[in-house]
């Protein structure tokens, strides 16, 4: 790929917004993003790069990074850079063809759009399988744990105090979802 080639598939994905402020670098920013295109000095290999989210907000979520690195991002990856968190794809420019350029952009766009959502629900169904886990061998059948979750709430062990009545259903109702869809899939 060359550096024509990568002008001509940014400015077709992304139209006036591609800027070029050094040979060998073109930037993307859009109000919800920014993208940056870098080449090596010997013009080999090309490294595209988006901001995902700060290390210190995805510190609780590296292990789901890692794993999502290892089973869901494809060719592009997670990676740590000075404080940030990038979604990163790297390739040689003299094997890299177009379409697989702008597959590779349009997949960092959506690792952006997605943040550490993804990240934050394999986290919080690891933890919900936790609990039937704990729940089972205790001995405790499904009822009897949904039965201690609303316990919980009314008592202040969980959620906040000054949660209101509607939204304390909301909450118990997703947990109930979630406990009612994982409970058959956990051993004890």
């Amino acid at each position: 790929m060359t550096p024509e080639e990568i002008t001509t598939t940014l400015k077709e994905l992304f139209s006036s917004e591609v800027q070029t402020p050094a040979p060998g670098l073109w930037q993307v920013e859009t109000p919800q993003m920014r993208l940056i295109v870098l080449l090596s000095e010997d013009q080999s290999w090309l490294q595209v790069l988006v901001p995902i989210v700060s290390a210190q907000e995805a510190q609780p979520f590296l292990e789901q990074l890692l794993e999502a690195n290892f089973n869901d991002t494809q060719e592009t990856r997670y990676a740590l850079h000075q404080g940030v968190i990038w979604g990163v794809f790297q390739h040689s420019c003299q094997s890299l063809t177009t379409p697989d350029f702008s597959a590779a952009v349009e997949r960092l766009l959506f690792m952006h759009q997605r943040g550490l959502s993804d990240c934050f629900n394999q986290l919080i169904e690891g933890r919900i399988r936790q609990i039937i886990q704990a729940a089972k061998l205790q001995g405790q059948s499904l009822k009897a744990t949904l039965q201690n979750l609303d316990r919980f709430y009314e008592e202040g062990l969980m959620g906040e105090m000054d949660q209101g009545a509607e939204s304390r259903e909301a909450v118990l109702a997703a947990w109930r979802r979630q406990l009612e869809r994982l409970w058959q899939e956990v051993e004890p």
